[in-house]
């Protein structure tokens, strides 16, 4: 508790250095399953009404995508989320939001980190008791009416609804929200949008921040569905969603055709959500004209692909929602364009305008369309992936993460980036690289010549080498464990090849731990 009041009197400055208004607005609190997560939101908010900040704060756990909404939905000028997403439960987090509904920008979390070091943890913290503040009407609870009009919002994204009415006495779903915050609006918006038979995990609707029935709630992680995929065997379903214990990521497996479920990943999910966007839109004609899309550049070489053939302008970022809600900010200051999906590769999507973070919920929603669509077609997703694969062409990815745990990870991190600029690789498993970015600086080096060029975005510690044969290869340090990730990006002009690059990089990268 003394840290999480810390955190906030620091945060609480920033808010009160934009004026009486910014106060009057307030900040929006919400909270997951996680242990002490709803204490440390009470604790959180009495500080900042302590502070003079209005406070509005979910009445129970609530998905992290609808504290972005409630910042935008109420105009508050801050929001806090009590959550350490998917990570294992022994942590917890602290996660901060500006009024633009996204994740802090980088001056304003500087300005809280300073404000910490000039705080005293213990004599510095203004506080009041929470229901004292309650009663006093400096805080306020949101609840179901704010979760309607999130909904709302939620299933006006549809592109084609009736899709799902018509297939859905057929078509099953097995849910888990592995112990958190989507247990009710996941179930729920896929009711409102026509499903019939939603079958969920009932032993992981169990509101839990231990997760007893998984090692981790990540549902990147394959292992954690296995009651999932047992329901599915014995229920027969299509497909199986899993939102992690915030709601902000979902994971999707699919019955293949031996009849085991296999994992479709974010990389292969966010193809195909962007490909049925644009097909199902330009059918509908609602796709706009000036239509973008937006991914990260540790994400598929197959988007760009995608927007290519299908004439949509496409950006990159770097890793992290709030990089891409920088981007649609810049659209929207422009007037440039409209974009119609912002996805990375960490199972993340970001649809509509009432969002500026990812979004299980909303996902859910239009992979179950897309799911049903194909169902209709006597399809299901791992064949209409193998379609557009015939489609745009072969593509494949691997994420690698070389855990450099102990006080000398930090130093075996550093020192690993530091060699690599010194000494950049020239050919990795016997491909020649040609070009090599350095996303800290924007510098661009060709081989054999040097500084050539600087990229359209910089200052993020990552290194991309660019391979003769058109593959990938970027490396970076994690910005929350102690780890090296390297992203292996890879095209082919059959599966078969493009399998085999992606395994040789992906053996190269092993050797890099020194």
């Amino acid at each position: 508790v003394h840290v999480i009041r810390w955190a906030t009197q620091a945060f609480a400055e920033v808010i009160k250095a934009e004026g009486e208004s910014a106060c009057a607005r307030g900040i929006a609190i919400c909270f997951d399953c996680r242990v002490n997560s709803e204490r440390f939101a009470h604790e959180a908010a009495s500080v900042m009404a302590a502070n003079g900040i209005h406070v509005r704060i979910f009445d129970a756990l609530r998905p992290t995508p609808e504290l972005s909404f409630a910042v935008k939905h109420y105009g508050t000028t801050a929001g806090l989320n009590i959550t350490a997403s998917h990570n294992p439960k022994e942590y917890n987090g602290y996660k901060v939001y500006w009024s633009d509904g996204a994740q802090l920008p980088p001056q304003h979390a500087a300005a809280i980190a300073r404000n910490m070091e000039r705080l005293d943890i213990f004599n510095d913290i203004q506080r009041m008791d929470f229901d004292d503040a309650v009663r006093q009407g400096l805080v306020e609870f949101m609840g179901a009416e704010t979760d309607e009009a999130f909904l709302s919002n939620v299933l006006r994204q549809p592109i084609d609804p009736d899709v799902v009415r018509r297939v859905a006495d057929r078509f099953k779903i097995v849910y888990t929200p592995f112990h958190g915050a989507g247990w009710h609006l996941v179930p729920e918006a896929l009711h409102r949008l026509g499903m019939t038979q939603v079958i969920p995990v009932k032993e992981q609707m169990v509101l839990d921040g231990t997760f007893p029935t998984v090692k981790s709630p990540n549902p990147e992680n394959p292992e954690g569905f296995y009651l999932a995929v047992d329901l599915a065997k014995e229920v027969g379903s299509d497909l199986i969603l899993g939102t992690d214990p915030d709601s902000d990521r979902v994971g999707v497996m699919v019955r293949g055709a031996d009849g085991e479920y296999h994992t479709i990943t974010g990389n292969q999910m966010g193809v195909l959500l962007l490909d049925y966007i644009i097909t199902a839109r330009r059918r509908k004609g609602t796709l706009p004209e000036n239509a973008a899309a937006i991914s990260t550049i540790v994400t598929s070489k197959m988007v760009r692909r995608i927007c290519d053939v299908n004439d949509i302008h496409f950006d990159e970022t770097f890793t992290g929602f709030k990089f891409m809600a920088e981007k649609l900010a810049e659209y929207q200051r422009d007037g440039s364009y409209q974009y119609v999906l912002a996805f990375e590769e960490s199972y993340g999507y970001m649809m509509g305008d009432y969002v500026r973070d990812k979004d299980a919920v909303t996902a859910c929603v239009m992979i179950t369309e897309m799911a049903a669509y194909y169902f209709e077609q006597g399809m299901t997703l791992a064949q209409a992936l193998d379609a557009l694969y015939e489609k745009y062409g072969f593509y494949g990815e691997r994420t690698l993460n070389l855990v450099m745990p102990g006080l000398d990870g930090l130093e075996k991190m550093r020192a690993l980036m530091a060699q690599l600029r010194r000494e950049p690789l020239q050919e990795i498993a016997g491909t020649k690289v040609v070009r090599m970015r350095d996303y800290q600086d924007g510098s661009v080096y060709v081989m054999g010549l040097g500084k050539m060029d600087k990229t359209p975005i910089s200052g993020s510690n990552v290194l991309y080498f660019e391979l003769d044969d058109g593959c990938s290869f970027i490396v970076r340090p994690s910005g929350t464990e102690p780890k090296i990730k390297v992203y292996i990006l890879g095209v082919g002009a059959t599966r078969a090849e493009c399998d085999e690059r992606v395994q040789r990089y992906a053996q190269f990268a092993e050797t890099l731990r020194g």
